[in-house]
């Protein structure tokens, strides 16, 4: 399968280098492209379509322009200019095809770059052609032009002498163009020429005989039925020179062909493989436009490589791409080729003061290198200074390095080493990186290592973008290069870095593979029992995000055994704490939340005494969410009090996390979730994934309880997909979560079922998620069917589930739960008070549960007046819910309507209206009902049939019939038609026989499978 493109992603430090296992291939299985190589012909993989000319749609209709209009007898111009490789030539090719095809006579001539040069060499090869296909006129019929022909064509050298020699061939080679390009019969008025097209390629290496005559052709070919298409390197020289002048006064036109797009890359690709665009590998892609930057020659020659197709991790550079870019070297001569054998050692990027200070040579010979180099388009600036320069594509750096011997290369690092300490003493920032790849080219291994770890813990410490990935792509070459002799103290530093580096950056794919982490035993290559615990703690940590909580305890279990009980405040007992803290949450016992409350204060208070502040920090976060439940402002004290601590010693991936969880508290209590999408917009661009997911799960289920459920189906949908990517199983359940909340809450039930099946196989990855799958997810939508009695059942599983694995997150029992408990007599005042000291029941979306939960309370204490003033209250805080605040309305109703409090006949209506828009019959029938019970009149429903799906209402189903029609289709028996629409059983039977009949199925169980689509 075809691999990401090789080096270190974006990071310009590792833009070149070889590739490290990866498998960003998007397609992983059955991709086109893959099938395509391996069914390969003889030909060494070529297929139809090779033929096409990608992204060069605009200069063909110059060309086309251009050759019809030599045809009706106006000559012109064209020459094309471009760096190497990006198609000129292959343009020259599709323009003589396409001359040819309308009848004109082609002809094609190149300068030579082999042995010495030949005077006129572009001009004969050109009459060469037509010669042998006898098209050239007699010598004769040129008169004294004649036999200037007669000698080019026999290869004499001598044609004149003096300066009217050039204007003699010039001369000739425009009669030529005239006589060929004659005219064909036709109509009075309408004769048509026959028309000439003229190429003369790589005129960049031409001698000045034959630019004499192309200046010549330029001033009169406008006068001939023939078009003049001349092409020339972008380098500045006589013929880009002339181009412009003739440009400048209407001589000709200049068609500076740019590299492809990145669209038009991916078509090339697919045309190289002779499929369609969607068919090709997103993995070749990506490795294609990284290495390629749009040069259509190097595109072409990585899309057939077999190497790349078959999925190699490290292919090498295409042999015809290394050929070209040793010989564009070879031309700058030996300092040239000294200066980009250095330059290619920092990567892509390279800084041209530390290369000046290596090289020590002139200032003036060194500019003209660069100039040189700048101008064959092998290197460019990169930026607006001067400071930093970047090879054109990124193979041209691999083949540059390839063709290196280890002795050369190990030279050229020890001088750049040294100028780099000499300029940047101490090597601060990136410099640190650089120097790390430059020891490890001069084969310093050790102080390789040692360099990439500690520009890893920079980079963690920076706060910039991409970070985290930055730092695993540094520590993921500093662990290849361990060898088996590694010091053990080394080796665990790196795999501690490593480790955490992943863990922020969710990058599991880059995990070490087991069998170099851990031996046969579980140790650790002979590593101390302290760091082996450390190890084990940080990978329990990993597996934690992934969603493997009997492996975390495993390695907690692990980790516990490795260090006994002769280091209680060793710093790394305090992180075999912190992180068996997190693992209790995922161990199925009711006393887990204590348990890992203890772990987690015993980590904290060792860490303020003499542990790492990473660690006072991790305790504290963890904390706060164990607070949340119970005691939001102690959770908030903890939040911030982390965010404190992670400013000060500068931990900016816990501080963001405490930003997150900090935003999240906020918006739960105000309802403004502005902070939360900046906390998730800041790890993001740091690539901390973890607390993204984490924000995204929270903005979620905000935007459902606000009914923006296309919003939280997108904010579901990138995160679910980036958390299966990566494999975060603990972010993946979340969000599989919110996504049966999401059709829950709009009466989904067939939608609910399929997410909740999709959970199922991860329900255990996060603490809590049987409980709110249960309160969050099918207690609602039972409501919303009129389904009170199964409501009341998932509300008790919920509740049977928390007690015996306790929730960390809200999944209703301060809302919702306890609203149904006092409607039904199972709560009373005491639960209230239970749940009116808990913070929690302070968030604005529980606050209109709980504050109509008391209303009710009240009224059935016979106070009225303060149960409809906390009504009133409650009402105000459900404001932003608007499905949450009618189903509200619909519950409390017929209890204030008995109790005589509130304004249940307008809330009943305000319900009925809500859902009847909706869609929700079930509670719209049921809020029509209790209006009737209530002697108030009650808007008919029954004649929209705009309801009725075209399909359905062909087959004359009524607006009653389509209300059964629609829960038939769910699958939903007789009996319980009836009690939600509020009908008699014998009533929903008559209905589905009409249904039947009209329909013509044999029965309800065909009809709901042929009418699935039909009903929503």
């Amino acid at each position: 399968m075809p691999r990401k493109a090789r080096g270190g992603g974006d990071d310009p430090v590792f833009a070149c280098w070889p590739a490290l296992p990866d498998d960003d291939c998007a397609a992983r299985e059955g991709c086109a492209a893959c099938a395509a190589c391996s069914t390969a012909g003889p030909d060494g993989g070529r297929h139809p379509g090779r033929g096409e000319l990608v992204g060069r749609e605009s200069e063909m209709g110059q060309v086309m322009t251009a050759l019809a209009a030599a045809r009706s007898g106006r000559g012109g111009a064209l020459v094309v200019t471009g760096e190497p490789g990006v198609g000129k030539t292959r343009l020259a090719a599709e323009a003589l095809g396409t001359a040819a095809a309308a009848g004109m006579v082609t002809m094609r001539g190149r300068a030579g770059t082999v042995g010495p040069p030949v005077p006129y060499r572009p001009v004969i090869e050109a009459l060469l052609l037509p010669a042998r296909a006898g098209l050239l006129p007699d010598p004769d019929e040129l008169g004294p032009y004649g036999p200037v022909l007669t000698r080019l064509l026999s290869g004499t050298q001598d044609t004149g002498s003096g300066g009217a020699s050039h204007i003699m061939v010039a001369e000739t080679m425009l009669r030529v163009l005239a006589a060929v390009a004659g005219k064909q019969s036709g109509p009075p008025g309408q004769r048509e020429h026959r028309g000439c097209l003229l190429v003369l390629d790589d005129l960049h290496d031409s001698d000045a005989g034959t630019l004499a005559v192309v200046e010549y052709l330029l001033d009169n070919i406008g006068q001939q039925p023939a078009v003049l298409l001349l092409i020339a390197g972008c380098a500045p020289c006589t013929v880009t020179g002339m181009a412009v002048r003739a440009r400048q006064y209407g001589a000709a036109e200049v068609l500076d062909l740019p590299p492809l797009g990145r669209s038009d890359v991916h078509r090339l690709v697919a045309a190289e493989l002779g499929i369609a665009p969607e068919g090709v590998c997103p993995g070749l892609v990506e490795r294609v436009v990284a290495g390629s930057a749009g040069i259509p020659f190097v595109v072409k020659e990585l899309a057939r490589d077999p190497a790349a197709l078959h999925g190699n991790p490290v292919p090498s550079v295409p042999a015809a791409v290394a050929d070209r870019v040793r010989r564009q070297a070879e031309r700058l001569g030996p300092l040239g080729l000294e200066f980009l054998s250095m330059a290619v050692l920092f990567g892509r990027r390279f800084p041209l003061p530390v290369l000046e200070h290596a090289i020590g040579r002139d200032h003036g010979e060194l500019s003209a290198i660069l100039r040189a180099a700048v101008a064959s388009r092998l290197i460019t600036p990169d930026g607006s200074g001067t400071q930093w320069y970047a090879f054109r594509y990124g193979l041209a750096a691999e083949a540059l390095l390839a063709g290196l011997g280890p002795g050369e290369r190990a030279g050229h690092a020890r001088r750049l080493v040294r100028s780099l300490n000499d300029l940047h003493p101490g090597l601060p920032g990136a410099w640190c990186a650089h120097a790390a790849r430059l020891h490890e080219h001069g084969g310093d291994t050790q102080e390789a290592i040692r360099l990439y770890c500690g520009a890893a813990a920079r980079a963690m410490s920076e706060g910039s973008a991409g970070m985290a990935e930055r730092a695993v792509a540094l520590l993921t070459r500093a662990r290849h290069l361990l060898g088996p002799t590694a010091d053990p103290e080394l080796h665990a530093t790196v795999l501690e870095q490593l480790l955490d580096a992943v863990a922020c950056s969710a990058r599991c794919d880059r995990l070490p593979a087991p069998g170099t982490v851990l031996d046969g035993d579980g140790g650790t290559h002979g590593m101390p029992a302290r760091r082996q615990a450390g190890i084990h703690a940080r990978l329990s940590g990993v597996a934690t995000l992934m969603g493997r909580p009997a492996e975390a305890l495993r390695h907690v279990d692990t980790a516990r055994r490795l260090l006994g009980i002769h280091h209680p405040f060793d710093d790394h007992a305090t992180l075999v704490d912190i992180t068996a803290a997190h693992a209790e949450l995922h161990r199925p016992a009711p006393d887990r939340l204590r348990t890992a409350a203890r772990f987690a204060r015993r980590a904290l208070d060792a860490a303020r005494r003499t542990g790492p502040p990473d660690v006072e920090c991790k305790a504290l976060l963890l904390l706060g969410q164990l607070a949340r439940e119970q005691d939001g402002p102690t959770a908030t004290t903890h939040f911030e009090q982390a965010r404190a601590v992670a400013l000060t010693h500068r931990l900016p991936v816990l501080r963001v996390t405490a930003e997150v969880h900090l935003a999240t508290v906020a918006a739960s209590h105000d309802g403004q979730t502005g902070q939360v999408e900046q906390a998730r917009r800041e790890a993001l661009r740091m690539g901390l994934l973890p607390p993204a997911y984490e924000a995204a799960f929270a903005l979620a289920l905000d935007r459902i309880r606000r009914c923006a459920f296309a919003e939280a189906q997108d904010l579901i949908r990138e995160g679910a997909a980036g958390a299966e990517r990566r494999g975060l199983g603990r972010h993946l359940a979340m969000l599989r979560l919110a996504e049966a909340v999401c059709h829950a809450h709009q009466g989904g039930r067939a939608a609910m079922e399929e997410a909740l099946e999709r959970l199922a196989p991860l329900i255990d990855a996060a603490p809590g998620l049987r409980a709110m799958s249960y309160g969050l997810a099918r207690a609602f939508c039972s409501l919303l069917e009129e389904q009170h009695d199964a409501a009341g059942h998932e509300v008790a599983r919920a509740l049977a589930y928390d007690a015996e694995n306790p929730a960390t997150g809200e999944f209703g029992k301060h809302g919702i739960i306890l609203l149904l408990g006092v409607l039904a007599g199972r709560m009373g005042r005491q639960h209230y008070e239970g749940a009116a000291q808990a913070s929690i029941s302070g968030t604005r979306w529980n606050r209109q549960f709980v504050g109509l939960a008391h209303a009710v309370l009240l009224g059935r204490e016979g106070r009225p007046g303060e149960a409809t003033a906390v009504a009133g209250k409650a009402l105000e805080a459900s404001e932003l819910y608007p499905m949450a605040r009618r189903l509200c309305l619909r519950l409390v109703a017929q209890r204030a309507y008995e109790d005589g409090w509130g304004e249940p006949v307008a809330w009943l209506r305000e319900a009925e209206e809500y859902f009847h828009d909706a869609g929700l019959q079930a509670v719209a029938g049921a809020g029509r009902a209790l209006l009737r019970r209530m002697g108030a009149p009650v808007r008919q429903r029954r004649t929209g049939t705009e309801q009725v799906p075209p399909e359905l209402r062909r087959c004359g189903i009524t607006v009653r019939e389509f209300e059964v029609a629609r829960l038939v289709a769910e699958r939903i028996a007789n009996k319980d038609i009836a009690g939600r629409l509020h009908i008699s059983p014998r009533t929903v039977e008559k209905h589905v026989a009409s249904l039947l009949q009209k329909t013509g199925h044999p029965n309800r169980r065909a009809f709901a499978t042929a009418s699935r689509d039909l009903v929503p």
